[in-house]
């Protein structure tokens, strides 16, 4: 997969919406209504990162899920990043 240039990425992060870029990674968290809610989320996206052969970087505080993308064999962002991340905002409803 190839690496996005800036103003692919630039087109791209106005189509997910609360995801911020940091550095070569996309973020966000998301806060659900407590742990058990949190931990089924990240099920969620367990089986859809599996499903895409592409896995971020999951933190779970609680009732909140930060999710970290990057394409690490492309060295930056990719396409595959912001279709997991379109996917989870997806599964959150």
């Amino acid at each position: 997969m190839n690496r996005l240039s800036p103003d692919e990425i630039t087109l791209h992060m106005e189509q997910i919406h609360g995801w911020t870029r940091q550095g070569e990674a996309l973020c966000k968290t998301y806060k659900l209504s407590g742990f058990p809610a949190a931990i089924a989320f990240v099920t969620q996206i367990g089986f859809l990162a599996e499903a895409a052969g592409h896995h971020p970087d999951i933190d779970i505080r609680y009732n909140k899920v930060t999710l970290t993308l990057t394409t690490h064999d492309a060295g930056g962002l990719t396409m595959k990043d912001f279709a997991l991340a379109a996917a989870a905002d997806e599964a959150m409803g």
